[in-house]
């Protein structure tokens, strides 16, 4: 029986950036003094101006992503920081509402994301627990035949009557996970907040939900611990920027995570950023031309047919180059170097970064990295910069040698 059904779900969220305002024309300073001095004269005693602007960028946490859980799987979620594991998990829960899609849930759900999750710090730890499983919807009754297990598990007898905000943050989450796993719920969800208790608690958190598991109930685990989802879940979910990548048995998932962590870390590890001279360094230079080179991975280097790289400053791409666009095809070796030449780009902005593709035969992309390297930019005060919002593209050279650094 299916338990779980997700469907198209999506998380948007508004993400404002500040930029202080630089480079304004005449025209412009004239017209914001004199509204500036309008709105003085009406309310003398406000403040009005701010020296920066503020921009707006949608950021979706999930998209698209749609999945079924039958009853009594152990799910483990895996992905990097940032791929929209505890946002997943604040949607099943329904703490937070989806932009996009829909939520089928067949029972009682029990949830420890944070922690404290739940919790009125104001109450004892009796009282919590009486509260959580109110929330639950189970009876008084109910609760107390399961109160001396719930205590015993959490280990916290003799703090039971003091409230809980003067508890340490392992006798919180000792007693919320004992609340959560004891209370009988048909889905049980848990992130990596256990990763606060000590390694006996741990051990003791897992065994309890494997037998939650055993026991018929459904229980998605978000961990970073490969070793704890081999042991607790059957089935694994991958994510990646907010898309599920891969749902299949615990152990392809995990290899598969591997994978795909191993080629990003070497790749990671290969980008260089040179001067012009030459040699290593870690700062866009503002006055003089440089290159990125990217050695590529014995992993990759069989299976791409092109890199791709574009460089961003102020959320505009100021500058993109391939090494497709090269006249004569080259075939990759495990020695080479790609590297893209950039001329001496003055912009008015702090940091760039690039993103960095790798694209197959068939012209899709086998890994595409944004924000692969992000570089401050090394200012020169007698530089005449201008602002990246002006710019079309900047040119940039593509070539592939041999043991380059």
């Amino acid at each position: 029986m299916v338990v779980i059904k997700v469907e198209n779900l999506g998380k948007k969220y508004i993400i404002s950036h500040q930029q202080r305002e630089r480079y304004t024309a005449l025209r412009d300073v004239m017209a914001k003094g004199a509204t500036r001095f309008g709105k003085k004269l009406l309310s003398p005693f406000t403040f009005h101006h701010s020296p920066f602007t503020d921009s707006k960028e949608d950021f979706w946490a999930l998209k698209d992503v749609s999945f079924e859980i039958k009853q009594g799987e152990r799910v483990g979620i895996i992905g990097r920081n940032g791929a929209g594991k505890t946002t997943l998990l604040k949607l099943l829960s329904r703490i937070t509402e989806p932009t996009t899609g829909r939520i089928t849930l067949k029972g009682r759900v029990a949830s420890l994301l944070e922690v404290g999750t739940g919790f009125h710090p104001e109450l004892t730890g009796r009282e919590n627990i009486f509260l959580n499983g109110a929330i639950l919807g189970m009876s008084k009754t109910e609760i107390k035949k399961k109160f001396d297990e719930i205590v015993d598990f959490a280990e916290i007898e003799k703090f039971l009557d003091t409230p809980v905000k003067r508890y340490s943050s392992g006798m919180y989450v000792r007693l919320a996970f004992a609340v959560a796993a004891h209370l009988e719920p048909e889905i049980l969800v848990v992130d990596e907040v256990l990763a606060v208790g000590d390694a006996q608690f741990q051990k003791k958190c897992l065994g309890k939900m494997e037998d939650v598991g055993k026991g018929g109930r459904t229980v998605l685990f978000v961990s970073h611990n490969m070793a704890s989802l081999r042991t607790l879940c059957n089935i694994g979910i991958i994510l990646d920027k907010g898309n599920i990548i891969q749902l299949s048995e615990i152990e392809d998932a995990i290899s598969k995570y591997t994978d795909i962590t191993r080629v990003r870390d070497e790749v990671f590890n290969a980008i260089f950023l040179l001067n012009s001279q030459g040699e290593q360094i870690d700062y866009w230079p503002s006055n003089e031309p440089c290159s990125i080179e990217i050695k590529l991975s014995d992993i990759l280097v069989n299976n791409i047919k092109a890199v791709d790289i574009s460089l961003w400053a102020n959320d505009v791409m100021i500058s993109s180059a391939s090494s497709d666009r090269l006249q004569e095809k080259t075939k990759f070796s495990k020695s080479d170097f790609v590297i893209f030449s950039f001329p001496i780009i003055p912009l008015a902005t702090k940091t760039m970064y690039i993103d960095v593709g790798f694209r197959s035969f068939d012209n899709s992309y086998l890994n595409l990295y944004q924000r692969a390297k992000t570089y401050n930019v090394e200012l020169n005060v007698n530089q005449f910069y201008v602002d990246s919002r002006l710019i079309t593209q900047f040119p940039v050279k593509c070539e592939i040698k041999t043991d380059a650094i």
